[in-house]
Order: C-alpha cells, then sequence, then structure tokens
C-alpha cells in the first residue's frame, strides 16, 4: 500500500479554514440561486409577510377565542378569505363602474363626432382667461371634424401600445396576487414555528442583536400600518363625505383613490388641486376653495401630527427619517417600499444607536433554550 506523504497533508486548523470557506461559498451560492430562481416571486412573498404581521395581533386574538383544531386550516383559511375580499372589493366596484362609464363615454363620443362638443356654460363665468378659452373650445372642439381628428389621434396613440405587453403585466399581477394569498395562508397556519426558527437562526448568527433588530423592524411594519393605511382610509371617508357637500361627480370611488393617495405623501394634494381646479372650471369658486382648505388642513393634521405618533411612536424612529424611508422605500420598491423603506431605516438607527451607546444585555449566552416568538401571525 502506497504511503501518504505527511508533508501533503495540511494541518487540522487549515483543513478546518477551508471547509469553513468552501461551506460559506456554497451557502452563498445556494441563496444567490435561489434568490434569482424565486425573483418574480419576491414581490409576492414580500406582500404576504407584511399583510401577517399586519393582521397578526387580530389572528393571535381569534385563535386565543377559537383554538386551531389537528390541521390548522379553519381559521387560516377564513382570514385568507377575508383579506382577497377585501383587496378585490374595491377593483370590482370600480371595474362595474368603468363599464357604466364605458357606455356614456361611446355615447358622448358618437354625438360630439356628428355635431361637435358645445361650449359649457361655465367656461364665461371663469374668473380670468374666459375668451382665450373659448376662442380654444370653438377651434378645437365645437367642429365635429376637429373632434374625430382629436378622437382618430387619440385612438391611434392607444393603438400605439403592445397589447400583448398589457397582458402579459396584468397577468403578472394577477399571479403575484394568487402566491401572496397563498403565502398568507401558510404563513398564518405556520407562523408561530416559523418566528421560532427565524429567531433561533438570527441568535445564532447574530446572537441577541438579531431579535432586537428582528422586532424593530416587526414593530416598524404595525406602526406604517397604521399611520398609512389606517390614517389614510379615515382621510378617505372624510374626503369622500366632502366630494358629496362639494357636488365633486362619483365621491364615494374619489374617496377610495383619495384614500390611497393618502397613504403617499404629497400625493393627496395634488388630487386636491386638480380637483378644485375643476369645480373652478365649472364656476363653483368658493365651493373649490372650501374644498381645498379642508383637504389641506386635514393632510396637514394627518402628517404632522397623526402619523408622526403612530409610526414613530411605534419605532422610536424620527419622524423625518421615517418620511425618507417611505419615500426613498416607493421610488425604489414601489408601492410595496411604503412598508419596506421605514423598516429597513428604523433597523438601521437601531443598529446606530446600539453603536453609540451600546444597551446592557441580559443574556450573551451562544444559545437560549426559550425565545420569545416576533409576532408575525398566529401569536
Amino acid at each position: 500500500m502506497p504511503m501518504i506523504n505527511d508533508q501533503s497533508v495540511p494541518p487540522p486548523e487549515q483543513t478546518n479554514r477551508m471547509q469553513r470557506n468552501a461551506r460559506l461559498v456554497l451557502i452563498l451560492a445556494l441563496v444567490a440561486l435561489g434568490a434569482w430562481t424565486l425573483h418574480g416571486f419576491i414581490a409576492a412573498l414580500v406582500w404576504a409577510a407584511i399583510i401577517a404581521i399586519a393582521i397578526g395581533p387580530l389572528y393571535a386574538k381569534a385563535t386565543l377565542r377559537w383554538p386551531p383544531g389537528k390541521h390548522n386550516i379553519g381559521l387560516p383559511l377564513l382570514f385568507t378569505t377575508l383579506v382577497a375580499v377585501i383587496f378585490l372589493l374595491p377593483f370590482i366596484v370600480l371595474g362595474i363602474q368603468a363599464a357604466r362609464e364605458a357606455q356614456a363615454l361611446m355615447h358622448f363620443g358618437t354625438e360630439a363626432m356628428r355635431s361637435g362638443i358645445p361650449e359649457p356654460a361655465w367656461v364665461g363665468s371663469l374668473p380670468f382667461g374666459a375668451a382665450e378659452v373659448s376662442d380654444w373650445w370653438k377651434t378645437n372642439l365645437a367642429n365635429p371634424s376637429d373632434v374625430s381628428g382629436l378622437v382618430h389621434h387619440a385612438t391611434h396613440s392607444a393603438g400605439m401600445l403592445n397589447n400583448r405587453e398589457l397582458w402579459t403585466a396584468f397577468t403578472h399581477r394577477i399571479v403575484t396576487f394568487f402566491f401572496t394569498i397563498v403565502t398568507l395562508f401558510f404563513l398564518l397556519r405556520d407562523g408561530k414555528s416559523l418566528s421560532n426558527d427565524m429567531l433561533l437562526a438570527s441568535h445564532k448568527l447574530f446572537g441577541p442583536h438579531g431579535e432586537r433588530i428582528a422586532r424593530q423592524m416587526v414593530s416598524s411594519v404595525h406602526g406604517t400600518v397604521d399611520g398609512l393605511v389606517l390614517v389614510g382610509l379615515g382621510e378617505g371617508v372624510l374626503l369622500g363625505i366632502a366630494y358629496a357637500l362639494a357636488g365633486v361627480p362619483h365621491p364615494t370611488l374619489l374617496g377610495a383613490f383619495s384614500a390611497v393617495a393618502a397613504m403617499i405623501p404629497f400625493v393627496v394634494v395634488v388630487l386636491l388641486l386638480v380637483l378644485g381646479a375643476i369645480l373652478v372650471a365649472q364656476g363653483a369658486l368658493w365651493t373649490a376653495i372650501a374644498l381645498v382648505a379642508f383637504g389641506l388642513v386635514m393632510n396637514s393634521i394627518a402628517d404632522h401630527f397623526v402619523r408622526p405618533g403612530l409610526i414613530g411612536g411605534a419605532t422610536k424612529l424620527p419622524f423625518l427619517w421615517v418620511l425618507l424611508g417611505i419615500l426613498g422605500g416607493v421610488e425604489t420598491w414601489g408601492l410595496i417600499g411604503l412598508f419596506v423603506g421605514p423598516a429597513v431605516m428604523s433597523a438601521l438607527i437601531l443598529l446606530w444607536r446600539e453603536f453609540v451607546r451600546p444597551a446592557p444585555l441580559l443574556d450573551d449566552k451562544p444559545a437560549r433554550k426559550t425565545l420569545s416568538p416576533v409576532p408575525i401571525a398566529g401569536q
């Protein structure tokens, strides 16, 4: 039997180091491969996690009142169905309203191409520029041939859109929503064991600091849901009532749109100004001023007093960083950045505070037998 040269065998320390490095490279490669494989569904996974965290306290109360059975299917399925209905109902109502408006719009377009669009009475009551607007209207909209050319140009521009791309984008969003709901069901069903496993993993990797960061990010999601979603819904209800009193058409639909717009800073202000301009164009100057003033005051109170207390109180994060997290998150991640941005900012601020003023840790042991779970769902 050939003898192995002792000089060709690396020492144990070097072997262990090589194995650790190889294992680290393998782990990173597998994580990157898994992320690349799932990159099309990352948005669905993140949305499901955000919703699970947001409804976690309510789901926990429900599990205390109705303990899950052996298979734990009924309560997660009920909550998942309710979430799906809440998200789908506005789109169903919007689709029905759009179908009704489409018929009226087609009738209006046919009449306009036949006899032109007569100048409305409110043009003459404009506080300034009435003559210029009247001349433009007579030149571009009063003649049926001009209206036909305008309709043809609009139809041609719309036809330039790639129907295949639109259908692909629509299908992708439907699939994303479906996988969000499916993932939410499993997060609700297995949330307790999943949060325990995540805490154990973070404790092994980062020690007690990992649990602090996880709790800070969960608190940030709760605070953001309260400060953005709930406050936005409240603003939408109040603005919908104001639209109805001001005589704005479709106040319920505009109120729902305003609720979504109020979740993103400064967007609802633009919407109010546009609606105010429409009311001024219709001759309702004082109504427009009252509506815009009411909306701006309400939005200012929500942005400067209510939201900082809800979001900053939950995360102990200065509202400037909350605002930067929201705006930067929306710019980088889209709508999901409303929640991801503040969560990332709160984690970074927590790391900075512990770096500058480290808090004494009561337990720095390598592992703990019992970990209190982060309330993702089912806690």
